[in-house]
């Protein structure tokens, strides 16, 4: 193991270089095709057996020890988010409107570099490791599912993956068995009224009071309708209403998210807005049109190997505390691999201490402490070695 962390501590720069490139050239969810083109050339050179357009625009890599053992799949996103970058930073996108927001750039830049040390040692290695390089995770129904319909999971004992966490301080590790990360629908509701003059609202079915009602007696359906044991989230994010100031409005239309970890709740929500919806629109004789749209399921980690991951990452050096974290009510596809193979998925944290302001996820100054790939990289390469000997 210690061959293979000065391997990862020679190749940093590589890493961080690698991960500046990624940034500058970002592509979209299913729209990716420089990015899996560049990861499978790195893999091809590196003379890994290898797959391409995996799922659509998957890559997967293989590579085999010299010994026979079992197989670890190490997984990480690739794809970017349609934000405008307000950073000020010399590798700023390049792409207008689009920047990796979310770390994946840097969760790409790590496997690869990861892949690169591994391979420098594979005659000593035990079993097989497949490198799963996963396009489209910000967008449902997202690449995970597609790739393991094609495959990607086939002879595969365990999975390992890590997030990049850009509000937890470098060098914590948050791990979490059982429910980790919500499952993520969302929903869209058109309302048909009957528009007229603002003086004259006894004559509409005003589509804008009709959508009030039901953003209102939505939030109450957690509060009233939901197990309180079971945490969820019920969020409208957009009410579109167009008029002018002295118009009632002939049509509103609403889209929202619903974030739960235990399935029984999730069909009551979508349940319960359907019929607070029918009831707003009822009392004022309007129709309405309900598109609920599920996500991805709760990401829910296997007990052994997330107790294994949790020792393993107190033997990084660069590990400060290793650390259970509460669930996050943020959703990731990673739920469907653990749904087919035991794993775990953790975050790595990537904020620079240093740093005066802080950016979450999906903002437009998003950006990562870029030691955190190092850590990220030496705690899979630990798991991954510790497990295929053990």
């Amino acid at each position: 193991m210690e061959k293979l962390t000065l391997l990862l501590e020679q190749y940093y720069e590589e890493m961080v270089s690698i991960r500046r490139y990624l940034h500058e050239n970002p592509e979209l969810s299913f729209q990716e095709v420089k990015t899996p083109a560049y990861i499978a050339e790195y893999h091809r050179q590196l003379g890994h057996e290898m797959r391409t357009e995996v799922g659509g625009r998957g890559v997967v890599a293989t590579l085999r020890g010299g010994k026979p053992g079992k197989t670890v799949a190490l997984r990480a996103d690739f794809d970017a988010l349609a934000i405008q970058e307000a950073t000020d930073v010399p590798y700023k996108s390049k792409v207008d409107g689009v920047m990796h927001a979310c770390g994946h750039d840097g969760h790409t830049a790590t496997l690869l570099v990861l892949a690169k040390a591994l391979n420098q040692l594979k005659e000593e290695l035990e079993g097989t490791i497949v490198f799963i390089h996963q396009h489209a995770e910000e967008l449902a129904p997202g690449g995970a599912i597609a790739m393991i319909e094609d495959g990607c999971l086939e002879g595969v004992d365990v999975i390992f993956g890590t997030h990049l966490w850009a509000t937890e301080p470098t060098g914590n590790i948050m791990v979490k068995s059982g429910p980790i990360m919500a499952a993520a629908d969302g929903f869209e509701v058109t309302i048909q009224g009957k528009g007229g003059h603002g003086s004259e609202p006894h004559l509409t079915k005003d589509a804008v009071v009709i959508g009030s009602q039901f953003v209102t007696s939505a939030q109450q359906i957690v509060s009233r309708r939901v197990n309180p044991l079971h945490p969820a989230v019920v969020s409208i994010g957009h009410f579109e209403a167009l008029n002018p100031f002295n118009v009632i409005a002939d049509t509103a239309y609403l889209k929202g998210t619903v974030r739960t970890f235990d399935e029984e709740a999730r069909s009551l929500i979508e349940q319960e807005l359907e019929k607070v919806l029918q009831a707003a629109c009822l009392a004022l004789g309007a129709t309405f049109d309900f598109h609920y749209k599920r996500g991805y399921p709760a990401v829910v980690n296997h007990q052994e190997e997330t107790d294994f991951l949790m020792e393993i990452a107190k033997d990084v050096a660069e590990v400060k505390e290793v650390r259970v974290c509460e669930p996050l009510m943020g959703g990731e596809d990673f739920a469907y691999y653990l749904q087919h193979v035991k794993g775990t998925f953790f975050f790595t944290g990537a904020c620079d201490p240093q740093w005066k302001e802080i950016y979450p996820h999906h903002h437009p100054k998003f950006n990562i402490d870029e030691q955190a790939m190092l850590i990220a990289a030496k705690t899979l390469s630990l798991a991954t070695v510790q497990y295929l000997t053990t």
